[in-house]
């Protein structure tokens, strides 16, 4: 039995990019990666956050600082010359965890907001794989394929209760980007999957589980928020063996929270 995991979940001699890995769900997933054995580096657009938290990680495997900005294409590219400056030629897993989002009434919600997040959340995740995909495409086997994950939100499959219009539109486009990239890049041997989130005490959810974490918790089936194991779990599968043939799937971490709107 023992043999049988090792060979499906094992992430031993793999090589992993988690964008947003010095925070969050991204921090979470980074964590997960090293502890199954990849080599993993971590992106931030704080060179000190990059550090630091490679550091913190190291104690359990292997973790590097990668720092750079995922909201403009040429931030992108930047990020994969100096992956390859590290002196990387194959790449087996790619977390595009960055994100942004903004919150405001409707009449008050600005034009910059929509750029912003957009920026983030969307074109990021698209230019950094676009970016990568030469190491990708090195990376992946018959056997096991490249894995791309992307952190989605189970609010890009249904309306949030409070107006963060740019961010819920530009995770139902994650969401739906990932089924465009899976078919385009299948046949190269590249899988790629969405993770969508449901509440998780993260940075970004910080002020609204302060306010109304009770509540949260009571509406998810299992009744409580998730846990940094849920969301570093069903990333690890994704980016196994396990998940060899799996590809344009959106995976909710939410305990139930989408079954309960």
């Amino acid at each position: 039995m023992n043999n049988i995991i090792e060979r499906l979940f094992s992430l031993s001699g793999r090589v992993a990019i988690v964008t947003g890995g010095t925070s969050g769900i991204g921090r979470m997933i980074a964590e997960g990666l090293v502890a199954a054995g990849a080599k993993t580096y971590v992106v931030s657009r704080k060179a000190d956050a990059c550090s630091t938290t490679a550091q913190q990680l190291s104690t359990a495997g292997s973790c590097i600082a990668l720092p750079g900005d995922i909201g403009t294409q040429a931030g992108c590219q930047a990020i994969a010359e100096r992956f390859r400056a590290e002196g990387e030629t194959r790449l087996h897993i790619l977390v595009n965890a960055a994100g942004v989002t903004w919150g405001a009434p409707i009449r008050d919600y600005p034009d910059g907001a929509w750029d912003k997040v957009l920026s983030a959340n969307l074109k990021g995740p698209f230019n950094l794989t676009v970016a990568l995909l030469d190491e990708l495409e090195a990376g992946s086997e018959s056997e096991n394929p490249a894995k791309v994950i992307n952190i989605g939100s189970v609010h890009g499959m249904f309306p949030p209760e409070y107006e963060s219009y740019a961010y819920a539109a530009s995770k139902a486009g994650v969401h739906h980007l990932t089924r465009h990239l899976a078919k385009t890049l299948g046949p190269r041997r590249i899988a790629v999957n969405a993770i969508a989130p449901g509440p998780f005490p993260s940075r970004m959810m910080k002020a609204m589980i302060e306010q109304q974490g009770d509540q949260l918790a009571s509406e998810c089936a299992t009744g409580r928020l998730g846990e940094p194991d849920d969301v570093a779990g069903a990333a690890i599968y994704l980016a196994s063996r396990a998940a060899a043939n799996v590809t344009g799937v959106v995976l909710p971490v939410d305990g139930g929270y989408g079954t309960t709107r």
